[in-house]
């Protein structure tokens, strides 16, 4: 009879020399920081205001002597290694650490996440940092949101930070969270609706992912969506 139940989810532990070890390499080679070492896919967005991809403690550091106060994490907090290592250093170094959930490279965001960020933002102290693994998709639709929700900026100004330059690639399956907006475009031309209000009353994820399925093969995306009708 075969075991369908699932294999726990791999942990790490940094309290043994053993377990920091293992984290540690973990951390470099399944997590790619190795890569990230040289790459920091690092911008200031607004005045005080930076994004970046995964930082190692090193860096860090390095990020203190800049000024940073307070890091927002786009990742989920659990006892891997990256999160352990980061929420260490972090306290060590007296960096806030702030996490903000919700928010997947491959999916659309979860409703609640848009109020949640906007408050990770709202409570942050300059200067601060936001990441999530490789500084391209989840960061690059938080840098959107900032621009949109805190900094009043157009949707199609902050759409510049959802780009190749940053590792974002809008036709691959990461492209969904520029759908996001180019449904609220449509409705906004059409109704004038705010970004807020919209995601408020409007936004509908899964809706928004079989839209962009259909964007993809070209075909009608606008169908069935509340407030994208024209």
């Amino acid at each position: 009879m075969n075991d369908t139940r699932r294999k726990p989810k791999m942990t790490h532990v940094l309290s043994t020399p053993q377990g920091r070890r293992k984290a540690w390499w973990h951390f470099q080679f399944i997590d790619h920081a190795v890569i990230r070492h040289w790459w920091w896919n690092l911008h200031e967005i607004a005045p005080g205001v930076w994004r970046s991809n995964h930082p190692s403690p090193a860096r860090l550091k390095r990020y203190k002597a800049m000024g940073i106060k307070t890091v927002i994490s786009l990742r989920a907090e659990i006892d891997k290694s990256p999160m352990l290592l980061e929420a260490e250093a972090c306290k060590a170094l007296g960096l806030r650490l702030v996490y903000a959930r919700g928010f997947g490279s491959r999916m659309a965001p979860r409703k609640e996440a848009f109020a949640s960020l906007k408050a990770a933002f709202q409570g942050a102290e300059k200067p601060f940092l936001f990441h999530c693994k490789s500084g391209a998709d989840r960061t690059g639709i938080a840098a959107v949101l900032y621009l949109v929700m805190i900094d009043s900026r157009s949707v199609e100004e902050a759409l510049q930070q959802m780009h190749w330059r940053h590792v974002h690639f809008k036709r691959s399956s990461a492209g969904v969270l520029d759908h996001v907006f180019r449904v609220y475009i449509v409705a906004r031309d059409a109704t004038g609706i705010s970004f807020e209000d919209w995601v408020a009353t409007a936004y509908d994820r899964d809706a928004i992912t079989a839209s962009f399925a259909l964007w993809r093969r070209g075909g009608d995306w606008k169908s069935g969506i509340k407030g994208a009708s024209t």
